[in-house]
């Protein structure tokens, strides 16, 4: 972990926030490299739940939460982790992160666990009270929940269908720890998928499988991963069966992403004339609501779908991609390098272009002109390296994960052909500029 943290640090991916003024525990910011790799997984997971299904849709909904959505969701309620406070050094600490003895001061005097809502509550308007107040959403789930009815309504979509979002949630954690695994303030990737009683099982599994599937195109291959088939005892209130993506994380074996079949207990909590929909859930009385968030079957009769939910964090897998990618490498001679083996569409920068003399202006303005008729090409970054030093070049981009490295030089003026060189093999060779277009294509493809 700490070569990965290291290694974020000192190329721009990730910075502790607020760090002139000794930071902010369990809150990061995205550097320029950084910001590309998240947007560049967000695109991937959109891509491939949005594009490619036919039957889903997206949303982008507020981050502000109506005190209602999350009373009859159940978060005001059980929306808490088990907290301990140490008596000696006065820290405070989840339950099931201490075993018996304080791990600050080693004080085994220690207080009962308690519940500690996570919710992260702020004002709305001029003035502060008691009723003038909404929750940062912990989760963008319940979002999705309550728009139900305007994206059956907006888009005539019939069962099985799904929304998906990907957005920021807030969680007062007690204890943030590894690194960006469990912070503050995240991104979640959810969807909620829609489908009739009695189809839930088979959609679970479905999913299950497509979601292995993805994190394998991402880098994560099937060998980094478990599946943990979540105990009863353990499910979450509103869950029938939930299916966890273990990935072993330089900390240890944690949850990647989740799958689970949150039966109609969300769609039956938020809606009106619940005793009208045969609602299979326990769900709290509500006559808040103003919509009927249900179906109708073929013969007219109203029912409340059954949700499978795969929900991912974006930064989990940040950090379980950067883990795998990351390699330390023999290149003989007694040196090594370090190499980011990303999947291509997934690196910060595409290609780099590097002008061998930095300071000849025929060789920079061909650079220039080559690297902005990559860029066009639409395929993400492409970053001009006019450092004039190529192998520090080479070096700096097997690090930040750049396929692709190009070379401008003299050879180039005369012939109008270029060295390319490939990240993972070192290997290089001689192109003509006019058929790189194809070539960038091809290998990021």
């Amino acid at each position: 972990m700490e070569e990965l943290v290291a290694l974020c640090k000192r190329r721009g991916f990730i910075f502790q926030s607020s760090e002139i003024y000794g930071g902010l525990q369990g809150v990061y910011d995205y550097g320029p490299l950084g910001v590309e790799l998240k947007n560049n997984i967000k695109s991937s997971w959109w891509t491939s739940m949005v594009y490619e299904h036919d039957n889903i849709e997206g949303l982008d909904a507020s981050i502000l939460s109506n005190p209602l959505v999350l009373r009859y969701s159940g978060h005001e309620d059980t929306f808490s982790d088990p907290m301990v406070d140490c008596k000696k050094c006065k820290s405070r600490f989840r339950s099931d992160s201490v075993a018996n003895k304080c791990p600050k001061c080693g004080s085994s005097d220690l207080t009962e666990p308690r519940p500690f809502n996570l919710m992260f509550k702020t004002s709305l308007g001029p003035i502060e009270d008691e009723n003038s107040f909404a929750y940062l959403r912990p989760e963008t789930a319940q979002q999705i929940f309550i728009n139900f009815k305007n994206v059956v309504d907006s888009t005539s979509k019939s069962l099985p269908f799904g929304i998906a979002q990907i957005g920021k949630a807030f969680r007062n954690e007690i204890t943030p720890r590894n690194f960006i695994f469990r912070v503050r303030e995240f991104e979640q990737m959810e969807l909620e998928y829609f489908v009739k009683p009695g189809e839930d099982d088979d959609s679970l599994n479905s999913w299950v499988q497509k979601r292995l599937n993805w994190w394998k195109e991402q880098g994560v291959p099937t060998d980094s991963v478990e599946l943990y088939e979540v105990p009863i005892d353990e499910l979450a209130h509103y869950s029938k069966r939930t299916v966890d993506i273990m990935y072993k994380f330089p900390h240890g074996l944690e949850e990647l992403e989740g799958i689970a079949n949150r039966t109609d207990f969300d769609l039956g909590s938020h809606s009106k004339k619940q005793e009208e929909l045969n609602i299979n859930s326990e769900v709290k009385s509500n006559n808040d609501s103003n919509s009927k968030l249900a179906a109708q079957d073929e013969n007219g009769n109203w029912f409340v779908p059954f949700v499978i939910e795969p929900s991912a964090g974006v930064e989990r897998g940040f950090l379980a991609i950067l883990n795998e990618a990351y390699t330390h490498e023999d290149i003989g001679d007694g040196k090594t390098r370090i190499v980011l083996k990303l999947k291509p569409h997934l690196s910060p920068v595409k290609a780099a272009v590097i002008p061998l003399k930095k300071n000849n202006q025929e060789i920079v303005d061909l650079s220039i002109k080559t690297k902005n008729k990559l860029q066009a090409l639409g395929f993400g970054r492409v970053m001009l390296e006019n450092t004039g030093n190529i192998g520090k070049g080479y070096r700096r981009h097997d690090e930040i994960g750049t396929p692709i490295c190009i070379t401008i030089d003299f050879e180039s003026l005369e012939n109008n052909t270029v060295t390319v060189r490939d990240r993972d093999s070192m290997n290089q060779k001689r192109i003509k500029i006019i058929d790189l277009e194809n070539y960038f294509t091809t290998q990021l493809k």
